[in-house]
């Protein structure tokens, strides 16, 4: 985590760590000898596969990946457009009831507004849907702009239908959205779940993002309250931040309006 943010913010000094390195392992009962070995030998095989270095990359080496996700916020201001897919946008933000700027900054943030971007996970196009949310929302050519938009913004009235159940409050109910969007709606549960067991607020994002941010720590992605594990939980909160402080920049510099012809 240290050199992916190294990579954004050069003033860091990233340091070997000074102490006894920790394992991770799996326990099985002594007479599962079967169970042992088919478990080693699973383990040993994944080494020499790509899932193995997939999963390393994700999580210790994405740095391009992770500066494309946090890059600079801002655009030219001089043309009063955001991109070529400003229609777009305009015409998805409407049935989500958002400012069409939000979702602008929002597809910057997923793609910078390239229609073929991939993602080193395999998700593609101006909002960057995985295969499998771009078949669940009927897109059938993920990188042709209007369908992965369209795929979007079914995936974003989905997750609003969801949360409108859960969070009353319109802005709080925005950031849980977008954090759901970027990381799936059950970690963001399960951060909700802590905030909730340690006295915070689970309606209330800020007090959840700290515990999105715990998601990556063992002695909490372990509790018996979280369900989905794992969640590399930096990301979502950068998200939100970066998407809703971007959006405020293109309030100031691009009109609502759509210029008189």
């Amino acid at each position: 985590v240290a050199r992916l943010h190294g990579a954004q913010f050069r003033n860091l000094e990233i340091a070997p760590i000074v102490g006894a390195s920790r394992k991770v392992a799996w326990a099985v009962r002594p007479d599962a000898r079967q169970l042992l070995d088919t478990l080693n030998a699973w383990i040993a095989a994944e080494r020499t596969t790509p899932l193995f270095d997939r999963l390393y990359r994700k999580y210790y080496v994405d740095q391009r990946g992770f500066l494309q996700r946090v890059a600079s916020r801002y655009l030219t201001s001089e043309t009063g457009t955001l991109s070529p897919y400003d229609s777009l946008l305009r015409s998805a933000a409407r049935r989500l009831g958002w400012d069409w700027r939000l979702l602008g900054a929002q597809m910057y943030q997923e793609s910078r507004f390239e229609p073929k971007a991939r993602s080193w996970v395999g998700a593609t196009g101006l909002m960057q849907l995985m295969p499998a949310t771009a078949r669940q929302f009927g897109v059938r050519s993920i990188t042709n702009p209007a369908q992965n938009v369209e795929g979007g913004t079914r995936f974003l009235l989905w997750l609003d239908r969801y949360w409108t159940k859960r969070i009353d409050d319109p802005g709080e109910r925005l950031k849980f959205i977008l954090a759901s969007y970027n990381a799936g709606a059950g970690h963001v549960e399960d951060a909700q779940r802590l905030a909730d067991k340690h006295g915070d607020d689970p309606k209330k994002w800020d007090e959840v993002a700290y515990w999105m941010l715990q998601l990556s720590k063992q002695e909490y992605f372990a509790d018996p309250v979280v369900r989905f594990g794992y969640c590399r939980g930096l990301e979502p909160v950068t998200y939100v931040r970066s998407i809703l402080d971007r959006f405020e920049h293109y309030k100031q510099f691009v009109t609502d309006r759509v210029a008189a012809r």
